[in-house]
């Protein structure tokens, strides 16, 4: 009789919440269908064949080695999980499952809209992760916050500029390999009263954007506050001109990923229609699933390809907004 060992068995999984290589391997699959025997290869195991006198020394041995090299070394995930989303109130959001969906989400960073708070006014159940708010001055508004896994090199809250940096809209977390930035959009309003101000925004957070895409590449996350293109959307003609769907703020949108960033979702679901992640409070619309995407995960254009999976997370209730996750391996 022959026992079979594996002898990375212990190496794939003390010290892990969960089975990285294989979770990175399911999602190229779905990425690559064609690509599940190369999967397969890259993934595969080793084993040894070992008669049954052996197997209490074998078994002793694997675990000790094992254990002992993986507590040795620092634990650094294989893929990086980022959250982003608009919660409509932090401290509301709390008592409709925030805690639960973060707890079980388990993810590297965890960016949030619409926070309608001040540090301090709620407790967030995160006591692993490092906290950074940007609230707005008149309290009860806007604002984001970061959670955070890592403690990074430098943060910045807004983009230096006085007429912009008032309502609590932007934080930048920079890291060795990149910058994380977490926006929240001013929405041009019903009447596009706000159309003017949300112009000059656009670009002065564009040019923010690429200066630090000089440096290093950058992962930009939030409620950009527009539908893209007609597929974005389930009723484009009747809501063209409306905020969130005007030329301008389109055509803004496109000259920001022109300038050298791609939307994560689109760039592997191209032609993925019914795909929301805003919902209005009216006219049953989440029932009905009409909706809008205007949550976004944007990348520098150079690590579009270490793109692992980008999601919605649509059945996530709590807010009129649902979590977007992206999983890339940086």
């Amino acid at each position: 009789m022959a026992v079979h060992l594996c002898v990375e068995h212990q190496r794939a999984h003390v010290g892990r919440k969960d089975n990285l290589p294989f979770r990175r391997a399911r999602a190229d699959v779905r990425r690559h269908p064609n690509a599940q025997k190369q999967i397969q290869r890259k993934h595969q195991r080793h084993f040894v064949s070992l008669p049954t006198s052996m197997l209490l020394f074998a078994v002793s041995s694997c675990i000790i080695t094992s254990a002992a090299e993986i507590y040795a070394r620092p634990y650094r995930r294989a893929v990086m999980k980022l959250i982003s989303w608009n919660v409509n109130g932090l401290r509301a959001c709390l008592g409709k499952g925030f805690a639960d969906y973060f707890a079980q989400q388990d993810a590297d960073f965890f960016c949030l809209q619409e926070t309608k708070m001040q540090p301090g006014q709620a407790q967030i159940p995160a006591p692993d992760y490092v906290e950074f708010f940007n609230s707005a001055e008149k309290k009860g508004y806007s604002g984001t916050a970061i959670l955070a896994r890592q403690t990074p090199l430098s943060v910045k809250m807004g983009m230096d500029s006085d007429l912009h940096d008032h309502e609590g809209r932007l934080i930048t977390l920079e890291y060795d390999k990149f910058y994380l930035v977490t926006v929240y959009t001013p929405n041009s309003q019903r009447g596009l009263t706000r159309l003017m101000y949300r112009m000059c925004w656009e670009e002065d957070f564009r040019m923010y954007v690429k200066r630090l895409d000089e440096q290093k590449p950058v992962i930009i996350c939030g409620d950009m506050n527009v539908a893209h293109r007609e597929i974005d959307l389930k009723n484009p003609k009747t809501n063209v001109n409306n905020a969130g769907f005007t030329p301008q703020e389109r055509g803004a949108m496109t000259k920001l990923l022109e300038s050298g960033f791609v939307d994560t979702f689109r760039y592997l679901y191209p032609d993925a229609a019914g795909r929301y992640s805003w919902w209005s409070y009216m006219f049953n619309a989440r029932a009905n699933n009409a909706g809008w995407r205007i949550d976004y995960f944007l990348v520098s254009d150079r690590i579009k390809n270490k793109i692992i999976d980008a999601r919605i997370d649509d059945t996530v209730l709590g807010s009129d907004h649902c979590p977007v996750v992206l999983e890339i391996d940086l």
